[in-house]
């Protein structure tokens, strides 16, 4: 854990810090929005899964107010026109979930925590699992949990600190959490800020 603890450092001290700042409070901004633009940043969450986070970046620019208004077909097919590999089942999550698209701010509110938030999420938005509702939570200014994708996987195999598991069940999603959680700790990140750093490590980009 030492020398990724001194990488991580080496960026804290770097221009990397203000990107990692700002990309913060745009989040904290985000999560200060109506109920209805919180809504879309959870549809470019439903985007990401099993596709690029840039592309569902311009996705999600493009379509903006149509994850509210479009019809099933109408988002269908700017899915297509924009690229994205799963344009009929992420339409159809978008449109299950827009049920919750003017109460979304409320009802997360009335959780006590982020761990909370993410097993109502889980369980009610279909095409959400552990890592998309951890990447929402933390688009809208939480800072408490973890996004564990294929690039975090790969640093932390790279130091040797897990063996890449074949599947990410809850479990071993909570066991890599806590890794995590202790890396943030000894380098004097929250959570938020340590995946934006690990991205940068392994993509040399900082996204959302």
């Amino acid at each position: 854990m030492k020398e990724l603890l001194e990488k991580i450092r080496d960026l804290k001290n770097s221009e990397i810090k203000n990107v990692v700042n700002q990309r913060i409070k745009e989040f904290e901004k985000t999560g200060r929005e109506s109920s209805e633009e919180i809504f879309k940043e959870l549809c470019f969450c439903l985007l990401t899964a099993n596709f690029q986070a840039e592309k569902s970046i311009k996705i999600q620019e493009k379509i903006g107010k149509g994850f509210l208004d479009f019809s099933e077909k109408e988002l269908i097919n700017n899915l297509k026109r924009l690229g994205h590999r799963f344009p009929n089942k992420r339409a159809e999550y978008i449109l299950e979930a827009r049920k919750f698209s003017r109460e979304l701010k409320k009802i997360l509110e009335n959780f006590k925590s982020e761990k909370e938030m993410r097993e109502w999420l889980v369980k009610n938005m279909r095409g959400l699992g552990y890592k998309e509702s951890s990447h929402f939570l933390r688009n809208i200014g939480f800072k408490n949990v973890a996004i564990i994708d294929f690039h975090v996987l790969d640093l932390l195999r790279k130091y040797n600190l897990i063996e890449k598991p074949k599947n990410l069940s809850k479990k071993n999603y909570i066991e890599i959490e806590n890794l995590l959680k202790k890396i943030a700790e000894n380098s004097g990140t929250n959570l938020a800020e340590l995946d934006l750093y690990l991205w940068h490590m392994e993509t040399g980009k900082i996204l959302k």
